[in-house]
């Protein structure tokens, strides 16, 4: 056991119950439960939503990927940052124009059905799992690497702990931890860089020399087509990557913390610099560990080379640079497992609960107790599943969570947003034919079936050639969308439909011109 790394775990872990504790104190409301009562500013938000972007998979996956991949595993950064481009220009202020707590709210100011705010509810649940898991697996490998205690007792610690922040401390916690461990982040990522640009005598072109000998991959380090040999793999990986965070309920959420769309579009800004920053360092995190670690140590300590990171910390700073960064690694688990836990306990609540099972007429206390039950069953439901990903990437498994957003949430944002025909049948259609097609096409493709033994879940051949679905998928849920619409003969009237013009000015402004 490395005694400092577990002092500082230690450290963090009761930093972060105690901001719990002080958050439990602002909770008297379920607004306060579920946003914060919208009372963030801008630059905190900004900083929320990037430690809550900056995952797992940013920094133990990502730094993993290069480092044994090369350039194919400088995709996942590329396309990480130029997704908040998506969500900039196209999502950030209407969806908070029009939503309250949770992405389904954004849907249901246009169309009152409750099977819309049905299937919102559980496209909602289902991607947050499916990030949670890549989650769960990090801090099983890290927690392994440092503490010697083995994957399954670690994914259940870290699963109780974010269960705690979210029972007793809601957004106010969520965010506050967050905004901390993005700091913390950001200040391990810059050392880690200055001290491997220092190792290169501050020469760009000096690394990249060095780096064409530096791995067995010699040469083709640097050139696409080690990890992903096919160009449709590489199109479909950085289509749900590029398009995956407008979709994603966890970060969409966080458009309703904030008192306003201005406030909204000015955190979207804070996030994407500081998240920019961040994975242009990635690179020298992925160069440096492929330099000073070594391909066979990073494997050594975890197939996916999910524990890169960590490893170049030990390498460069010896146990007190590897015992910080190993704890910094954790609490941005922590931050991001708890984000992702509260908006699936929401949407159970708010949604499910409230609007469809109670009709809306439960009260406030009801609504924070389904939460909290909710939390914790969704809690076990990611621990179980994150038992059976153990040996897959963490920033792999991420990537497929933005395709499954991408597939079944982002086509009924925009159509929402944008399209005066967009009726009810085709919300359902695009949000169920996204999800099945995603989902779906991931069951049967080589991260579960692979004829090599223990490379994927289970020993077979691959029915679809392709690691991530987005290629196919997306297109599905937007094509999805269109057809059912078309072939809806309701009237938006019959419909029961808010009036698209009405949708259309309270997007824009906010203003609800009905009152």
């Amino acid at each position: 056991m490395n005694t400092a790394a577990f002092s500082m775990f230690l450290v963090i872990v009761a930093f972060t119950l105690l901001i719990t504790y002080w958050a439990s104190k602002k909770n008297k409301s379920a607004s306060d439960f579920y946003t914060a009562g919208g009372g963030l500013t801008g630059w905190q938000n900004g900083m929320a939503i990037a430690g809550d972007y900056m995952s797992a998979a940013s920094f133990l996956g990502i730094a993993g990927s290069i480092a044994l991949a090369g350039f194919d595993g400088f995709f996942y950064s590329i396309g990480f940052l130029v997704a908040y481009l998506v969500v900039l220009f196209l999502v950030a202020e209407p969806l908070r124009n029009l939503g309250r707590y949770t992405f389904a709210d954004m849907i249901a100011v246009r169309f009152s059905a409750k099977k819309i705010r049905g299937f919102a509810a559980f496209n909602t649940i289902t991607i947050s799992i499916f990030y949670m898991i890549a989650q769960l697996v990090g801090a099983g490998a890290l927690i392994k690497l440092l503490l010697g205690i083995d994957f399954t007792t670690s994914v259940i610690i870290v699963g109780i702990l974010m269960t705690v922040y979210v029972i007793f401390g809601g957004m106010h916690a969520t965010s506050w931890v967050q905004i901390i461990k993005a700091i913390l982040l950001m200040g391990g990522t810059l050392v880690i860089s200055i001290i491997v640009l220092y190792k290169f005598n501050f020469s760009i072109t000096n690394m990249y020399d060095q780096m064409k000998t530096a791995t067995p991959l010699k040469e083709a380090f640097l050139n696409p087509g080690v990890k992903y040999k096919h160009g449709l793999d590489t199109i479909s990986l950085t289509m749900g990557l590029v398009l995956g965070t407008a979709g994603l309920p966890h970060i969409l959420v966080r458009f309703f913390t904030v008192r306003d769309a201005k406030t909204a579009r000015s955190s979207v800004v804070y996030a994407t610099w500081i998240i920019g920053l961040f994975y242009v360092m990635t690179i020298f995190l992925g160069f440096g560990a492929a330099a000073f670690v070594g391909n066979k140590d990073i494997i050594a300590a975890d197939k996916a080379g999910n524990m890169a990171a960590p490893l170049l910390a030990q390498a460069l700073g010896g146990n007190m640079l590897f015992a910080f960064i190993s704890a910094v690694a954790f609490a941005t688990i922590l931050a991001v497992v708890a984000g992702l836990v509260l908006t699936a306990a929401s949407a159970f609540s708010h949604d499910f609960y409230n609007q469809i099972l109670r009709k809306g007429q439960a009260t406030e206390k009801q609504q924070l107790n389904m939460a909290r039950y909710a939390s914790v069953g969704i809690s076990i439901l990611s621990i179980v599943l994150a038992l059976f990903a153990r040996n897959l990437n963490v920033a792999f498994l991420v990537s497929l969570a933005f395709a499954v957003a991408a597939s079944a949430n982002l086509p009924v944002i925009l159509y929402t947003i944008y399209w005066k025909k967009f009726n009810t049948n085709g919300a359902i259609w695009a949000m169920v034919v996204g999800l099945v097609t995603s989902i779906g096409l991931v069951i049967i493709g080589p991260n579960v079936f692979s004829p090599i033994a223990g490379k994927a879940i289970f020993v077979g051949e691959p029915l679809f050639p392709l690691t991530t679905p987005g290629l196919i998928s997306i297109p599905m849920g937007f094509l999805a969308g269109y057809v059912g619409t078309l072939v809806s003969r309701k009237t938006a009237a019959e419909d029961n439909q808010v009036d698209f013009d009405e949708i259309l000015v309270r997007s824009n402004t906010g203003l609800d011109t009905t009152c």
